[in-house]
């Protein structure tokens, strides 16, 4: 690595020159650099705002789950079983299947490796259980912190192995050549020295970028899961021309507002009272009996919420469990209402002087809460009895659900889609790989703790693409200045105007809640062309007018600046994507429902906004992607590619491992 300091248009800006920049410090980021070093190259840094920010880090559920194959007991699995099992999730690539099922217990090994306490039996048997959208029990989990113990394993690595890390740097700008064709940099701002213009800005000059940036959470800001110390970084790459891949297909669920967190498993199998109240914590209702037909339909479709925590819209007819997303949906966003989780009784109806009558569950609840020696008590007896670590993790947060109700919403919770990749996790734009949650992997469906596996499969392939094709040394100082120059000067001159909007006082957090609830309204789990619409020229606005409308009150809130900058873009084009899916013809699937006006509603006193139908299956068998250009974006349908059916003739792969061939 080569550092030195440069003029441009009397800006002074240092640049650091080197083979590989890993951006990112999550799961996905730490485990890409230690890759790239361990496959042999060396000159590779890690380039992150904080180590211990991420969502990685910082969240999980009360069982948090890594998906990879088989590795117990007789159930017969295989590599093209668990690429059929990802495939069938609707609108995802079969060849990238097929390497995450492939790599799976290679990146999983790996991981018990270096210390992550994934539990077995005496035998050595890495036992698992099903998890949602598993047809088999391919999943396990190292508690509620897996994803915690991850990343505390994999920076020991990387620190242990002297691998470089830019911390306190925050990536405003993927650089490319004049062409658009890759990628040869990144523009960050050096937040320690946010105060002295001469150390402001700072240059990556790199042959490769390993993006590592999490999803686009700062969308969902406020309705959101997501850690408050993640945003995401999408829009800078949106920005500098890598495509977009299935943009409309998130995950959504139930989760705690104050303390962010995954109201799954063992939460909703105790069935906890679901109360509603005003904005003051008035007017105390239990809301769900208003929509289902009896208690017992409605305790089993609570105790199922457990299994089935994503919203689901194929489980919201017949009162299925994501009948109950639909009306906390309802209750808060539309309604204006607070609703909360209360553990410290029992739902009243069903309930006979405070005793729930267990025999009203149907019969999978009552027989998992029978063999968990669970029939008895109230919500928070059974939770202490069943996983008591879930209590814990709460009260180490300041909230005790011994005698507090826990405040919930439907929030954003993953985004199955994101950049595009191919099967290296390289993007349209050579040399540049996202990894991890900001890479589009995932399709509509995927099989809960998917995604771990994915970012980990995803940092081996880049790496090893790394290595072989991408070597040697980025460009020469003068000739990265040249072909960068615009885009370089551009970004600090966004920077600057911003600075001028210095005025003792921010609206910062305003412009940020009313992005939050946009994105809500016009692609949450409730979606109409005419809120797409709205949306998306909202969002469009306040992009072009966020410099003359943004106050802050510092220039410490700077690097916020430039995140409601990548905000809003991204949102525009997320939000131009749902648009485009609902014109194209695409209806309700996967985690979202879209107005039909000649659709059913999931319960008869349910209002029209929630009229819905099922997508036509063939939505399942194409890929939406788009093209950012010039402020406009560009769609193109693509059919999706079947699983690869190659040869696997031993000596066949070994001859052509040999020559190198497979990493072309």
């Amino acid at each position: 690595m080569r550092k030195s300091t440069v003029k441009l248009n009397g800006h002074t800006v240092r640049v650091f020159s080197l083979n590989t920049v890993v951006v990112g410090s999550g799961a996905a980021g730490l485990n890409a650099a230690d890759r790239v070093f361990s496959l042999g190259q060396k000159d590779v840094a890690l380039v992150t705002e904080n180590l211990k920010w991420g969502t990685s880090r910082n969240t999980g559920s009360d069982k948090q789950t890594y998906y990879k194959l088989t590795l117990a007991g007789d159930t017969p699995d295989s590599v093209y079983d668990l690429a059929e099992t990802l495939f069938n999730g609707g609108s995802m690539d079969g060849d990238i299947a097929l390497v995450e099922a492939a790599l799976s217990t290679r990146a999983f090994f790996r991981l018990v490796e270096i210390g992550v306490p994934f539990p077995h039996s005496r035998y050595g048997e890495y036992v698992g259980y099903k998890t949602d959208h598993d047809p088999k029990q391919r999943a396990t989990s190292a508690g509620p912190l897996t994803s915690y113990y991850m990343c505390e394993r994999l920076l020991e690595e990387v620190r242990r192995k002297g691998i470089r890390i830019f911390e306190g740097y925050q990536v405003i700008g993927v650089l490319t050549d004049k062409n658009k064709e890759k990628v040869i940099g990144l523009i960050a701002l050096d937040l320690k020295n946010i105060n002295d213009p001469e150390k402001r800005y700072v240059l990556f000059n790199t042959r490769n970028v390993i993006y590592a940036t999490g999803g686009p959470a700062g969308m969902f800001y406020f309705h959101s899961v997501y850690p408050p110390v993640h945003f995401g970084a999408t829009g800078a790459a949106l920005e500098a021309g890598v495509w977009g891949k299935n943009l409309t297909e998130w995950q959504f669920g139930i989760a705690s507002r104050k303390f962010r967190w995954n109201l799954s498993g063992t939460y909703q199998q105790v069935i906890p009272r679901y109360v509603s109240t005003d904005e003051n914590g008035n007017d105390e209702k239990e809301f769900l009996e208003e929509y289902f037909p009896d208690p017992s339909t409605m305790l089993t479709a609570i105790f199922l919420k457990g299994y089935q925590w994503p919203f689901d819209v194929r489980k919201v007819k017949n009162y299925g469990s994501s009948l109950i997303d639909i009306l906390v949906f309802y209750e808060t966003v539309i309604k204006g209402r607070r609703v909360w989780l209360d553990f410290t009784r029992n739902p009243s109806w069903g309930s006979k002087n405070g005793e729930l009558d267990f025999s009203l569950l149907g019969k999978e609840a009552y027989e998992y809460l029978k063999n968990s020696g669970a029939l008895f008590g109230r919500p928070i007896d059974r939770l202490e009895k069943m996983n008591r670590p879930a209590i814990e993790i709460y009260l180490q947060h300041g909230i005790d659900l011994r005698k507090d109700y826990l405040e919930i919403g439907v929030c954003a919770q993953h985004n199955n889609g994101g950049l595009h990749g191919n099967i290296w996790w390289e993007s349209n734009l050579k040399h540049f790989f996202p990894v991890g949650e900001v890479n589009g992997t995932h399709g509509v469906y995927r099989p809960g703790g998917s995604a771990l596996n994915s970012g980990q499969v995803g940092g081996i392939r880049a790496a090893q693409y790394v290595v072989e094709n991408y070597s040697g040394d980025p460009l020469k100082e003068e000739e990265f200045l040249e072909e960068a120059r615009e885009q370089i000067l551009k970004k600090i001159e966004l920077g600057e105007r911003f600075a001028k909007r210095i005025i003792g006082r921010s609206n910062i957090s305003f412009i940020l809640k009313g992005t939050s609830d946009r994105s809500m309204k016009s692609m949450g789990i409730v979606r109409s062309l005419e809120e797409a619409r709205r949306g998306k020229n909202e969002a469009l606005e306040d992009l072009n007018t966020l410099v003359d409308r943004i106050e802050i009150s510092s220039i410490k809130q700077l690097p916020f600046a430039f995140r409601l900058h990548d905000i809003l873009l991204t949102q525009y084009v997320y939000i131009s994507a749902v648009e485009n899916y609902i014109e194209s013809g695409g209806r309700s699937r996967g985690s979202y429902i879209v107005y039909d006006p000649n659709g059913e509603l999931p319960v008869p006193n349910l209002p029209e906004m929630f009229r819905y139908s099922l997508a036509d299956e063939s939505f399942n068998r194409k890929i939406q992607r788009v093209e950012y250009k010039d402020g406009k974006c560009e769609f193109f349908w693509d059919p999706v590619k079947e699983i690869p059916r190659e040869d696997t003739w031993f000596e066949t792969v070994w001859n052509s491992f040999m020559r190198r061939e497979i990493f072309r």
